[in-house]
């Protein structure tokens, strides 16, 4: 973004004002290297260090006879500090040989967060969901903005839900006015991350590639770079690392491990880095709803695990998962019920995918010992680092797809290991639909589609209440029992002579065709189409039926189409 200051170590030698965060759109930011003059205005708390969507400290008046009307407002809580500062490049090059103050040169942090300005770029995003209620148009057009960053290769990494269903993508770099067209080249909804690639050369002239670090340590500083609400400059916040352990991703409703920071995370930070020196430790993605400066970013790990499955295979790859539900064995009795003994400790199987590896090999009541080597505790935890813990999901969803994990368990008091295969799994009911067009058939009014949970959504924010309990529930628990299988239901019933009576058995699932039970959506399509009977009998839920005359059935859907004005009686996926 476009600011006055080009420098941040030459905005550090203005202030010696420990301790005060900004707010809002005051920003530290880079910009003229001519004469420059700015208006700079931070609130701030004055008992944190860090709030809202920027926040360096500044320091260091040494000398500097241009800064002038400073004044200090109190306000209950609030710091007001207000400044007009008017300088030359000359007056900053003879402050780099003052006695105490800041030198670029010198390795300091600020060198680092200069390097980083050359890096991050301001992401626009035009956007169009579709209507799942009406799944043969999508709603209107929206634009958002987020934040990203360079990384090797001549690509940006940024969030996945700042280009999710994106129709137009531009970014524009740190001081400069000229936008460019991006192409989202790889997308993973699970870990909330995008590969973005701009083709005009000019875009990467004079432009830095950061390098990913390591996870920080608890209590260590970071630094979170981005383009958040309230301004249109980039902004700087500083926080400590509060946390790390596996955490609900909101946008792919996936469990990773993410980094709990004190810095606020707004709107438009995300995709954003965060700096510890002048690596990245984390990218910026979503906030602790309710709470203040709790913000969260996504670690190298993760990071490095969509990266790589993006260069080997040219498409994100997922997250594998080991396919069973487990619950904690803290209770003595359950141990020894199980024939634990007292120095065993580990997790009991409840439920196991079928569509796993594990479904084959491991048997409900099996007790989960250790998973490759790493012993796991009665609470579900490994050990993670100095004292730290964390649920050992995330040895699994750090492997690669078809990669082997070595497990090791107790049945019926005999210890076994075993060799399994994992892979990414996709749940009955799909948790997100991003960036592809929902499937639906339409025949004789009906509107048969798959249930996903973009879908209950439509029924707005309290979906979990307000859409149809039965739907819900099994939207949130059952599991596939073959691969392409779907939960097909009789969305809403387009009203016409041809199914009068039939409108009350909406929102219902779609289980046989003719004594047939129904698979998957494109397989109620084919069986449809292949009728060559008189009468198409329909079986739902709750033991309902619905009867139609095959032929009028045919005719009367080209009227509907017609009088709702739906451009095809089934999507383009279902005519492939």
């Amino acid at each position: 973004m476009r600011a006055p200051f080009r420098s941040l170590a030459h905005l550090h030698r203005f202030y010696n004002c420990s301790s005060l965060s900004g707010s809002g759109s005051g920003s530290i930011s880079g910009g003229v290297l001519s004469s420059v003059k700015n208006n700079v205005s931070l609130l701030c708390k004055a008992s944190t260090t860090s709030d809202a969507a920027s926040s360096f400290p500044i320091r260091g008046v040494r000398g500097t006879a241009n800064a002038v009307a400073s004044s200090f407002i109190f306000h209950n809580r609030y710091l007001r500090f207000n400044s007009t500062i008017s300088s030359t490049a000359k007056d900053f090059e003879e402050q780099n040989t003052v006695e105490g103050s800041i030198s670029i040169a010198e390795g300091n942090p600020y060198l680092a967060i200069e390097m980083a300005l050359d890096s991050v770029v301001k992401i626009f995003t035009v956007s169009s969901s579709p209507n799942y209620f009406l799944p043969w148009q999508n709603k209107p057009q929206r634009e958002t903005m987020g934040s990203g960053f360079l990384i090797h290769g001549k690509r940006i990494l940024t969030n996945a839900h700042v280009v999710a269903d994106h129709t137009f993508v531009l970014v524009r770099k740190h001081g400069c006015p000229v936008k460019y067209r991006a192409d989202v080249l790889a997308i993973g909804h699970e870990c909330d991350l995008a590969i973005l690639e701009v083709k005009k050369e000019e875009f990467w002239e004079d432009m830095n590639f950061l390098e990913l670090g390591d996870i920080p340590l608890l209590q260590e500083a970071v630094a979170v770079i981005g383009y958040p609400q309230g301004g249109d400059n980039i902004s700087i916040t500083k926080g400590v690392v509060s946390r790390v352990e596996p955490t609900q991703y909101v946008h792919g409703a996936s469990q990773l491990m993410a980094i709990q920071i004190d810095a606020a995370i707004n709107p438009g930070n995300s995709g954003g880095p965060a700096l510890m020196g002048d690596k990245v430790v984390g990218v910026a993605f979503q906030n602790l709803s309710g709470a203040e400066n709790i913000g969260y970013i996504i670690p190298v790990p993760v990071i490095k695990h969509f990266i790589d499955g993006v260069e080997d295979t040219g498409k994100y790859t997922g997250f594998c998962s080991l396919g069973v539900s487990c619950q904690p064995t803290e209770n003595s009795q359950i141990r020894s019920h199980f024939q634990m003994a007292p120095e065993m400790t580990g997790v009991l199987v409840n439920r196991i995918n079928p569509l796993s590896d594990a479904y084959s090999i491991l048997r409900k009541d099996d007790i989960i010992l250790a998973f490759d080597g790493v012993p796991i505790a009665n609470d579900g935890t490994i050990p993670f680092r100095n004292r730290e813990r964390i649920t050992f999901d995330h040895l699994a969803s750090m492997k690669k797809p078809n990669e082997i994990a070595l497990i090791r368990i107790l049945r019926d008091g005999r210890e076994c290991e075993f060799n399994i295969m994992l892979r990414p799994l996709q749940p009955l009911v799909p948790v997100h639909q991003f960036d592809k067009l929902p499937s639906y058939y339409i025949f004789a009014g009906l509107v048969f589609v798959p249930l996903t949970q973009p879908f209950l959504h439509e029924y707005g924010e309290d979906w979990y209440n307000t859409s149809p309990r039965r739907l819900c529930e099994r939207a949130l628990r059952e599991l596939p029992q073959k691969s392409g299988e779907q939960f097909v239901i009789l969305s809403q019933v387009l009203m016409d002579d041809i199914n009068a009576g039939y409108e009350r058995l909406a929102e219902l699932q779609v289980r046989k065709i003719n004594g047939v039970a129904v698979e998957n959506l494109k397989h109620l399509c084919q069986l449809v189409e292949n009728f060559d009977g008189e009468s198409l009998r329909f079986d739902l839920d709750d033991e309902r039926v619905i009867v139609l005359d095959y032929n009028m059935a045919k005719v009367a859907t080209s009227k509907i189409l017609k009088r709702h004005r739906i451009p095809a009686a089934k999507s383009v996926d279902l005519a492939d």
